[in-house]
């Protein structure tokens, strides 16, 4: 176990951030008043801090929980925040606008702020709930991926961060076709890569210039699909889960659920089965990815080691208020939030409603502890695990 784990959880719904030590729970810092996006999540810096965003306020927060402050920096942006980014160097930093709560996409406002400075610009893209990734290997470049159409657009860096105040509509400088379908978004700093989960697959493409170059498609091989995209960095591999079965969300219990697993350097895939229900973002720690499932006969935790072939699950107590069968698994319901870090052998998983978060011993698969907090963590709320030095910044996407 790495010696100084610390586990950030936030009550978005309630307005806290808590940060405990592992695995006594000792609370080291708090925020109160701060409604942090759970769909941008946190975003790893180095050093172990996090960048997030406050909703409410309207604010990315640089939060660095194993400083003297736990606010390093608190920076105006566009809100509600839908999803959050940084170059692989940690300085640059795009934040676009999505639902928040609302019934469809209202808002086509980016934000982009560089960390070193402060400096910020917010400008005009295109409404739609863009997913963002920003790229390095010469300068920093904001690719956004837009849904119906599809597209990967390109923005420098600078042309944004140099735009004139009033929020001026920004041109791309590059395009690149994708299916209108997207929804999940991944970097690999290391391979100049950017990916973007598609109905077919995985579309990749590489930096050339200031424009993006495609790359062949990585299938799911599977009649399911990914929603959800993230690079382990100490792997160099992606990560998703492929949902499968009945497209009516009331039937959510029904759904099939695969990890899906691909290996950069060698191009191999690889799927196991997780079972049906809900599961949807998961966690890396050290040798281990996490994943939450949410199911009416009973909900559990599933640690899975890539490099051995071995699976472990652990049962969890029911929550009050959890998704029912007849009902969307995500409207007015309870949730769990799962956090890991790549330098930690601990997993964290939350109890919606509850205000329990239970940490477990990826090795063993055994409960180590159960964290009481003072606050509900309504809808499951959100978490994120930290080493000081745990290389958890190598993925520069929010999560």
């Amino acid at each position: 176990m790495t010696a100084d784990p610390l586990l950030i959880v936030s009550d978005h719904i309630g307005g806290s951030v808590h940060v405990l030590t592992v695995p006594d729970g000792t609370e080291t810092g708090r925020l109160t008043r701060r409604h942090l996006s759970e769909h941008a999540g946190f975003l790893a810096l180095p050093g172990g801090r996090l960048a997030c965003v406050d909703d409410r306020r309207g604010e990315l927060l640089v939060l660095a929980p194993f400083g003297p402050e736990l606010v390093d920096a608190a920076i105006p942006v566009a809100a509600p925040a839908e999803h959050l980014a940084v170059d692989p160097s940690g300085r640059w930093v795009a934040v676009t606008t999505g639902l928040g709560r609302n019934d469809e996409p209202w808002s086509d406002l980016l934000t982009v702020v560089d960390l070193a400075t402060g400096d910020t610009s917010r400008v005009r893209t295109r409404v739609g709930e863009p997913g963002v990734t920003v790229l390095g290997g010469g300068e920093p470049l904001v690719v956004l991926r837009h849904r119906e159409p599809g597209a990967l657009a390109v923005h420098r860096f600078a042309d944004l961060l140099g735009a004139p105040p009033g929020c001026p509509r920004a041109t791309p400088h590059a395009h690149l076709p994708l299916p209108a379908d997207g929804h999940g978004d991944a970097q690999d700093p290391d391979g100049g890569e950017v990916f973007a989960a598609v109905g077919e697959g995985v579309r990749r493409a590489h930096r050339h210039g200031d424009a993006l170059v495609a790359g062949p498609l990585i299938p799911w091989g599977s009649a399911a699909r990914g929603w959800y995209l993230r690079l382990d960095p100490r792997r160099r591999a992606l990560w998703s889960t492929l949902r499968g079965g009945p497209t009516d969300p009331p039937r959510w219990p029904e759904w099939t659920n695969h990890a899906w697993c691909h290996d950069l350097p060698t191009g191999r895939t690889t799927r196991t089965e997780l079972g049906p229900g809900l599961v949807f973002r998961l966690a890396l720690a050290k040798d281990h990815t996490a994943f939450a499932r949410i199911h009416p006969d009973g909900d559990e935790l599933i640690l899975l080691d890539a490099a051995r072939g071995t699976t472990r699950r652990a049962p969890l107590p029911a929550m009050d208020g959890a998704p029912r069968r007849g009902s969307t698994p995500w409207e007015g319901v309870q949730r769990r939030a799962v956090a890991a870090s790549p330098g930690a052998g601990w997993v964290a998983i939350t109890r919606g409603g509850h205000g329990e978060v239970h940490l477990f011993d990826a090795e063993t698969g055994t409960e180590a502890a159960r964290l009481k907090l003072d606050t509900p963590l309504r809808h499951g709320g959100h978490a994120t695990l930290r080493s000081r030095n745990d290389g958890a910044e190598g993925d520069p996407v929010g999560r």
